[in-house]
């Protein structure tokens, strides 16, 4: 019986058996190896912090089926679908769970020799490749990344990938930027933001660097982003804040003549979408350019999602990327879609 992740609520996860459709023309049927889970963007579904109005208000509602970023192997494929075949492995934008109906033009293929658990980075590292492509990195570039979360892991890559000459990474959080150093990052700061210009400064050759990548999607960090960009710099605001009306201009956009970017997922055009940017990426990958050993630290079977959700929420500056493995076997009793469950995580610190 396939199976899947569902949100009923605020801090309500389970996993919930479910029913495929029927396979129609232009699709494909997937079995899951597994899927990342997106901490960032599910934890603030997950806890709903977001406020009213919000773009996250009108995308979050129940039941909500997270994540988008699976790895799985081709079952079956329509008569008219001639790209993919039964057997391929595939990156998709589909929600954790153990199979999917979906057409075939939203499968990636996956090259040989890339580790599945590495391939299920795709999807963050698509979004970031989207801060990238607004910092319109130059050869010799500097480049400060604030956060060394998942998405700052990805930006730090990126930004070495396309010749960036410094590559800084600050995050309070010491544990987090051995990753980033393993990535590509030539000085990392273990602290906040606002209390290391003097450092950010020494790293970048005695000025301060011309792009800024806020990845953390706290609304606080915006004004320290500013005064951290080089005058006529650049600051992409890459992570996605639940409460952007917080997020407040400073001095320094007038005085200093800064460009602020947004920059998000759905930004896609003809050359740069989920499928080119994504090929790009495996490409990098296949060829030791992005290097992701590692970046997994923790893997959950599916019937153990209560416990990624309270990783997620309670270890965070401990954890990277959280993984669901469905090969896995599943709980031999799983409720059918749509039934209630009791309220499964409570807040964190609540005793």
């Amino acid at each position: 019986m396939p199976a899947r992740l569902v949100f009923t609520g605020k801090r309500h996860v389970h996993i919930e058996a479910c029913t495929l459709p029927a396979l129609k023309a232009g699709e494909v049927r997937l079995k899951s190896v597994c899927s990342l889970m997106s901490t960032g963007t599910e934890n603030i579904v997950f806890n709903r912090l977001f406020d009213p109005g919000t773009h996250w208000d009108q995308w979050v509602k129940y039941p909500f089926f997270p994540g988008y970023s699976t790895v799985a192997v081709v079952e079956a494929v329509a008569a008219d679908v001639t790209a993919i075949a039964p057997g391929d492995c595939v990156a998709c934008r589909a929600p954790h769970a153990s199979h999917h109906i979906t057409a075939a033009t939203n499968c990636i293929p996956i090259p040989t020799g890339v580790d599945p658990r590495q391939a299920a980075w795709f999807a963050l590292a698509k979004i970031a490749f989207m801060g990238a492509r607004a910092a319109n990195y130059h050869i010799g570039d500097s480049v400060l990344i604030i956060g060394a979360g998942p998405i700052g892991q990805m930006s730090t890559r990126w930004a070495r990938a396309l010749g960036a000459r410094y590559v800084v990474v600050i995050d309070p959080v010491a544990q987090r930027l051995p990753y980033a150093k393993a990535g590509g990052a030539t000085t990392t700061i273990a602290a906040p933001a606002d209390q290391a210009t003097d450092a950010i400064r020494a790293a970048c050759g005695g000025a301060l660097p011309r792009v800024v990548i806020d990845s953390t999607g706290h609304s606080g960090v915006f004004a320290t982003a500013l005064s951290l960009a080089a005058d006529r710099g650049t600051v992409v605001v890459l992570g996605d804040t639940g409460s952007p009306t917080t997020q407040t201009l400073t001095s320094d956009v007038i005085t200093r003549g800064l460009s602020i970017i947004g920059a998000h997922d759905g930004h896609n055009d003809a050359q740069w979408n989920n499928q080119t940017i994504c090929s790009y990426f495996f490409g990098l990958v296949q060829g030791g350019r992005f290097p992701l050993a590692g970046l997994i630290s923790d893997v959950f079977a599916p019937g153990d999602c209560v416990d990624a959700y309270a990783a997620a929420n309670a270890r965070r500056g401990e954890t990277m990327g959280i993984c669901f493995d469905w090969t896995a076997a599943l709980p031999a009793h799983l409720p059918e879609a749509g039934m209630a469950v009791e309220q499964v995580l409570a807040p964190p610190g609540a005793k």
